[in-house]
């Protein structure tokens, strides 16, 4: 069965990629999950704006993801979240939090690669997915405040 990726799957391909999968693997996951669109001889402009708009956001080369690997490891990042008395947090911090307060093009929330949920205030350490041969390991500065 003949696909378009729309969203990275890992292990088969990136947005824009035409790939032949199982038919059961497509029907009962990628299609009905949004990763995937089925495969037409329409599809071609399809896949021509997706891999335009990957270009835009995506890092350039392994220099460019080295220049913004130094750039996020050069200093921690700060979070701030509600927090109880004891730094609990209301929550836990997201990598939607964390891709907004890194602030930087081509850092994508679905690169960002969290151990554990983080649910205290604290130091705690995120590696990003810059490229496949490029990880920056990012010190999070997690913040309690008030409500």
């Amino acid at each position: 069965m003949k696909l378009i990726l729309t969203q990275e799957v890992s292990g088969l391909g990136a947005p824009g990629d035409v790939v032949d999968v199982k038919p059961g693997f497509g029907r009962n996951y990628l299609l009905p999950q949004g990763l995937a669109t089925s495969w037409t001889k329409g599809g071609e402009k399809q896949v021509t704006q997706i891999k335009r708009a990957r270009g835009k956001r995506a890092v350039r080369d392994r220099e460019h993801a080295l220049e913004i690997k130094a750039a996020l490891e050069s200093k921690p990042v700060v979070i701030s979240a509600r927090a109880g008395g004891e730094g609990r947090l209301f929550g836990s911090v997201t990598v939607t939090d964390i891709a907004e307060a890194i602030h930087i093009p081509g850092v994508d929330k679905r690169k960002i690669v969290l151990g554990s949920p983080i649910k205290l205030v604290g130091k705690h350490s995120v590696s990003i997915r810059l490229h496949p041969e490029v990880v920056a390991d990012v010190t999070l500065d997690v913040r309690g405040a008030k409500s």
